[in-house]
């Protein structure tokens, strides 16, 4: 496996060495010993989600804080997204920046998300199957987000805005300036 700096500290882009034959592929999605070998990073996944969406869907920007905080394993099963990450470390030099890239079933990609950021993803195709593992549990409590048209993040989602579909829930997030104002 290839892994790949982001400019956001500790966050990766993951490329699977792929074995293809006429019988089809074979690909490693993780391996906990190489990713630490070229990290640092000790990963201890403890819970998987997966989620189905149809084209327009956004989820996000979706983050827990505190002791319940989770870095994310992200890779796409079927279709794309475009995947976008949010750096919300108030010490970090990239505090307040995003970072996007395209995931999906045919470029195998996936991407380490540390914790401390934001995350959101828009399925770009007629459907996307999007699976991640996290080091945390889920708790409701400790979940936030940050409005994914936010005028300070100013993130191009590459996709006309009037056709985005959100969960009523993701249309009233907060601003991120209300957040860390």
């Amino acid at each position: 496996m290839r892994v790949t700096p982001t400019n956001f500290k500790d966050c990766y882009i993951i490329e699977p060495q792929i074995f293809n034959d006429d019988r089809g592929i074979f690909f490693e999605s993780f391996n906990k010993k190489k990713f630490k070998s070229e990290t640092g990073i000790d990963l201890n996944f403890v819970q998987d989600n997966l989620s189905i969406s149809k084209k327009g869907v956004l989820r996000g920007l979706h983050f827990q804080k505190g002791e319940h905080a989770q870095a994310k394993w992200i890779h796409i099963l079927k279709g794309e997204v475009l995947d976008v990450v949010v750096d919300l470390r108030e010490e970090s030099s990239t505090f307040g920046q995003y970072f996007k890239i395209r995931l999906s079933a045919e470029n195998k990609k996936s991407i380490f998300i540390p914790k401390g950021m934001a995350h959101g993803f828009l399925t770009v195709t007629n459907e996307a199957i999007f699976a991640y593992k996290c080091d945390n549990y889920y708790h409701q409590e400790s979940e936030r987000g940050i409005m994914y048209n936010d005028k300070t993040l100013d993130i191009d989602w590459e996709f006309p805005l009037k056709d985005i579909i959100l969960s009523s829930k993701d249309s009233e997030l907060p601003s991120f300036k209300e957040l860390f104002e």
